[in-house]
């Protein structure tokens, strides 16, 4: 089973101020520029290991962060910006077209940095509803309670997405229910789509020029989309967060979901978790309230951790950004830059550790690859 990361982050100048990401989204075909300016989005190919995807997940971070130092810059690994600044769209009909469906509420996403990953379509119904179940692991990577200088909950980015930008239109950016079949859920997209059509429709939008610009799978910002490109299951739950942190949960993630091809995957609250005779997946509104839980409480909640780690996750090993941050009531703009640098360097820190360890690996391996 392949599997990819796609991370976004803020870009700032040697003051935390927020700037545009420039020529930086020019770098190469694995770097993108993000809805709005000063956000821009690394991404991987497919990989078959873990090993190989933390290769080349680091490697990539390690030229793109050299890139942008060269420009002044900074990357920041960052759920929002945490403080009320503004943030400006870039020039784009996709997003124009976004903000005429979804109206102002659209606008909360501008505040909102994230991570994806994509896993190889093996068992798709298993793996939708495994992701879905892991929605609360988002908490293993919360890097923000802070939305536009004030706190909203232990994890902002989810309670945004879900509670205000797309809390007039649920069904396109909310976690869904589980998966009966693929034809199912496809209808479900189709559904979304022809939704999305007709609101874009009464906002002077043609159904032509929709179709132009968008597919079934990319009208809904949901935090598990079944895609037709590669195609994948991605899993959209969790913030833009340190690359150690990154890779370390999609480690212990890709044996879970691996797993939903060689085990049953049944729903009963009474037997919740992963065990040797298959996967126990939650009834959905129970997963509802460990949602919920994680979203206002984090890792601080004893019920979210414990469900996390009868589902294969394991918490302890976890140091998000969130909880060291957290403790304001509010963040000041001038505040703001200052944590933003300093996670900026962490990041920084973090992919030199990273890369130097990678490069002892290497050195280690080579005899063996010998013999």
């Amino acid at each position: 089973m392949k599997t990819s990361i796609e991370v976004e982050y803020w870009v700032v100048d040697g003051e935390g101020k927020l700037t545009p990401a420039g020529d930086l989204v020019d770098l190469s075909e694995h770097v993108e520029g993000e809805f709005v300016k000063p956000l821009f989005e690394i991404k991987t190919t497919p990989c078959r290991t873990v090993e190989e995807l933390r290769n080349e997940f680091v490697e990539r971070l390690r030229s793109t962060i050299g890139a942008t130092r060269a420009r002044g810059k900074h990357l920041v690994p960052l759920g929002t910006p945490l403080s009320d600044e503004a943030i400006e769209y870039r020039s784009d009909e996709r997003t124009q077209i976004q903000r005429r469906v979804l109206g102002e509420s659209f606008d909360h996403a501008k505040h909102c940095a994230g991570t994806h990953v994509h896993f190889e379509r093996e068992n798709a119904v298993g793996q939708v509803n495994a992701l879905t179940a892991l929605d609360p692991a988002f908490a293993l990577l919360n890097s923000s309670p802070y939305y536009r200088g004030e706190r909203v909950g232990a994890c902002a980015r989810p309670y945004v997405y879900r509670k205000t930008c797309y809390a007039d239109h649920p069904e396109h950016g909310q976690l869904s229910g589980y998966a009966e079949s693929v034809e199912e859920r496809e209808r479900w997209l189709d559904g979304r789509f022809e939704a999305f059509k007709r609101l874009a429709a009464e906002g002077g939008v043609s159904e032509e020029r929709v179709e132009t610009l968008f597919e079934p799978d990319d009208t809904v910002w949901t935090p598990v989309r079944l895609r037709q490109s590669f195609p994948t299951v991605e899993w959209r739950s969790p913030d833009a967060a340190l690359p150690s942190e990154i890779l370390r949960l999609v480690s212990e993630m890709t044996p879970i979901v691996r797993a939903t091809g060689e085990a049953p995957v049944s729903i009963d609250d009474g037997e919740i978790g992963v065990g040797a005779d298959g996967i126990t997946l939650p009834e959905f509104e129970t997963l509802e309230r460990y949602v919920d839980r994680a979203m206002a409480q984090g890792l601080e909640s004893p019920e979210v951790t414990g469900y996390l780690e009868r589902m294969g996750l394991t918490p302890s090993r976890y140091r998000p950004i969130g909880p060291e941050i957290d403790g304001r009531s509010e963040v000041s703009p001038r505040t703001a830059r200052r944590l933003r640098l300093r996670y900026a360097r962490r990041l920084e820190r973090d992919v030199e550790r990273l890369s130097i360890a990678g490069r002892r690996t290497t050195r280690t391996a080579k005899p063996n690859a010998t013999i």
